[in-house]
C-alpha cells in the first residue's frame, strides 16, 4: 500500500482546523438512560472487571466485515467523509469539550464501541448516517449497528473562540494529543508486543471506549478504554489535561492470556527520515525531515542520556538497561524552521512526548527500534519500556505514567544538552594526509545549563569520551559563542564491519555539566 498509516492520519488531522463545534444537537445518552438513586457510578473498576472477564475467553480474531462500499474506499474517498460539527457530543451542559466520531472504512475496518458516561450512567453512542457528511461518496444504505472507527476530543486550546483538536484515538491502540501551537507528529500507543518482528508483532486494539461528560468547569477529560488482543486484555484510564503542554495521565491493568516475551509499556512511535547526523537521502530541498530527532532518557540513578535518531540501512535494536527509570521520550529538539524549510508540514512545531513513570517499574530496559525507510511517510522509530520479567497468564499487571506534549525539552533537566550531531571525515584539520582507515569524526554541539558560564575560562571544561570497541584517536573541544556552549569532536577508529557504542559528556573537575551523548556506529 503506497499510503502509510502515519501519512494518512497526519493529513486527516489537518481537517480538524475546519471543524468548529457548534450547537450540540445529538443526545448525550441513550433514551431513558438516567441516573437512579444509589445506582453505582460507572468507572475504571468496571472496565477492569470487563478486561479480566474478557481475558478468560478465547480471542476473537475475526471482526465483523464492513460493507463492501466502505472496505473499498481509497484515501481520497475516505477523507471525503466528515463528521458534522453541529452533531458534536459532550456540549449539552455548557462545557468546553466536544467529541467528533471517525467513520469506519479504508484502513480502519475494525468497529469500536464508544460510550458516554452522564451522571454516572454509561450509554453507547448509536451510529447514524446523519452524523456524517459523505461528500461525493455514494454508499447506499449502511447498517444501523455499523459502529465507529474511533473519536477525537476538541477543546479551545489555542483560541477561546475556536474548538481545536485536543486528542484523537484512531487505529489499534494509537492515540495522539497536542499542546498549544503544536502540530501532529509522533503517536503514543496503549501497548506494543513484539515490535519489529514481522512474524510475531501484535497490534492490540481498543475495542471499546467510555468518555465522561465533562462538567462546565472541568479542567480535564476522562476516558476509559478496553484493550484486546491475542496475547492479553487490558483496562485503561486516561486523564487529559489541556494546557500549553498538554498532559495525559495513564493508568492501566493488563491480563495476559499467554506468556509474552517482549512487551512494550508506554510505547511511542515516530518518523525519522533525514537529519544533520544522517544524510543518506539528501535529494530534497528540505534539509531535515523528521517528527523526532532523539531519544531522551533519565535513568533510575538520575543520569540523563541523549541518543540521536537515525534512518539505518538495516533494522536496528538498541537497549538501555535500567531499574526504575525516571523518564524517557522521543524528542523534537530542533525547533528552527530553516532546518526544515517545510511551510505546509511544520516539522519544527511537532511535539515531543515525555513519559514519566509512576511508582516502581522494577528492572528492565528502554528499547529503541529504528527501521529503514525510503521516504518521510512511514513511522519507522519506536521506543518503549520492557520489563525483564515476561508476563505470564493469570497475572494482573498494573502500570501508571504520564505523558507530556513538550515543546521545549531543554527545560526538563538543568544540565547542558547535546542538540547537534554530525559525522564527517576524521582528517586532522590542516593535515594533508588522508584519515586513518576505519576512522570517523563525530561533532557534537553542547549548550545550555552552566556552559555559558565557562566560556570566559574554557580550559576548565573537559570532554569525557568512551567507546565500547576500537579506539579514540583524537578529541577536541572549542567554545561556541553562537550557541553559548561548546563544540566537541571525537575521532574514532574501528576495524571494518565492527560496531561500537560511543558516549561523551562535558565536565568541570568532577562535576558533570551535560547529559551524556550516546551513538552507535559501524565502520564500513
Amino acid at each position: 500500500m503506497s499510503l502509510s498509516r502515519r501519512h494518512f492520519i497526519e493529513r486527516l488531522g489537518g481537517l480538524a482546523a475546519a471543524l468548529l463545534a457548534a450547537r450540540p444537537s445529538f443526545a448525550q445518552t441513550a433514551p431513558g438512560a438516567q441516573a437512579q438513586p444509589n445506582q453505582p457510578r460507572f468507572g475504571f473498576d468496571d472496565v477492569i472487571r470487563k478486561a479480566r472477564d474478557l481475558s478468560g475467553a478465547p480471542f476473537d480474531a475475526n471482526p465483523p466485515a464492513l460493507p463492501e462500499a466502505l472496505a473499498k474506499l481509497d484515501y481520497d474517498a475516505y477523507r471525503d467523509i466528515r463528521f458534522r460539527p453541529d452533531k458534536a457530543l459532550l456540549g449539552g451542559n455548557g462545557g468546553q469539550y466536544r467529541m467528533h466520531m471517525f467513520h469506519p472504512g479504508f484502513l480502519f475496518t475494525r468497529p469500536v464501541v464508544v460510550n458516554v458516561i452522564r451522571d454516572g450512567v454509561s450509554a453507547p453512542v448509536p451510529y447514524s448516517a446523519s452524523l456524517f457528511d459523505y461528500g461525493r461518496n455514494k454508499l447506499g444504505n449502511l447498517p444501523v449497528n455499523l459502529g465507529f472507527a474511533g473519536f477525537r476530543l476538541h477543546y479551545p486550546l489555542n483560541d477561546p473562540r475556536v474548538q481545536d483538536e485536543l486528542i484523537s484515538f484512531l487505529g489499534a491502540s494509537y492515540f495522539r494529543f497536542l499542546g498549544r501551537r503544536q502540530r501532529y507528529g509522533l503517536s503514543a500507543r496503549g501497548l506494543a508486543i513484539g515490535v519489529g518482528a514481522k512474524e510475531t508483532e501484535e497490534f492490540p486494539f481498543f475495542r471499546e471506549f467510555w468518555v465522561e461528560q465533562p462538567g462546565p468547569d472541568a479542567d480535564r477529560a476522562v476516558i476509559y478504554a478496553l484493550l484486546d488482543g491475542p496475547s492479553l486484555t487490558g483496562a485503561y484510564q486516561f486523564y487529559v489535561y489541556p494546557a500549553n503542554e498538554t498532559v495525559v495521565d495513564v493508568s492501566l491493568q493488563l491480563f495476559p492470556r499467554k506468556r509474552i516475551e517482549r512487551m512494550g509499556i508506554a510505547p511511542l512511535t515516530s518518523m525519522f527520515f533525514v537529519g544533520e547526523n544522517d544524510r543518506r537521502f539528501n535529494d530534497d530541498f528540505r534539509p531535515e525531515l523528521h517528527d523526532s530527532d532523539g531519544l531522551l532518557m533519565q535513568t533510575g540513578s538520575g543520569e540523563w542520556l541523549w541518543r540521536p535518531l537515525r534512518n539505518p540501512k538495516e533494522i536496528s535494536f538498541s537497549a538501555f538497561m535500567d531499574t526504575n527509570p525516571r523518564g524517557f521520550g522521543l524528542m523534537q529538539r530542533d525547533r528552527t524552521f530553516e532546518h526544515y524549510q517545510d511551510i505546509d508540514l511544520g516539522y519544527e512545531a511537532r511535539p515531543s512526548y515525555w513519559v514519566e513513570p509512576r511508582g516502581s517499574w522494577g528492572e528492565g530496559r528502554i528499547e529503541l527500534i529504528e527501521i529503514p525507510t525510503g521516504d518521510e511517510t512511514n513511522d519507522n522509530v519506536v521506543a518503549y519500556w520492557t520489563p525483564n520479567a515476561a508476563p505470564e497468564p493469570g497475572q494482573t499487571l498494573a502500570w501508571g505514567y504520564r505523558i507530556t506534549a513538550v515543546t521545549d525539552d531543554f527545560k526538563l533537566h538543568a544540565g547542558g544538552a547535546a542538540f547537534n550531531t554530525w559525522q564527517t571525515s576524521a582528517r586532522a584539520l590542516g593535515a594533508p594526509e588522508p584519515p586513518a582507515p576505519g576512522s570517523r569524526r563525530f561533532i557534537i554541539d553542547f549548550a545550555g545549563g552552566d556552559l555559558a558560564y565557562y566560556l570566559n575560562d574554557p580550559e576548565k571544561v573537559q570532554i569525557v569520551p568512551t567507546t565500547s570497541a576500537g579506539r579514540i584517536v583524537r578529541t577536541f573541544l572549542v567554545p561556541n559563542p553562537k550557541t553559548d556552549g561548546f563544540r566537541a569532536g571525537i575521532d574514532v577508529q574501528l576495524d571494518k564491519g565492527q560496531t561500537a557504542d560511543l558516549r561523551a559528556f562535558l565536565r568541570a573537575g568532577s562535576r558533570a555539566l551535560t547529559e551524556t551523548w550516546t551513538f552507535p556506529w559501524k565502520a564500513e
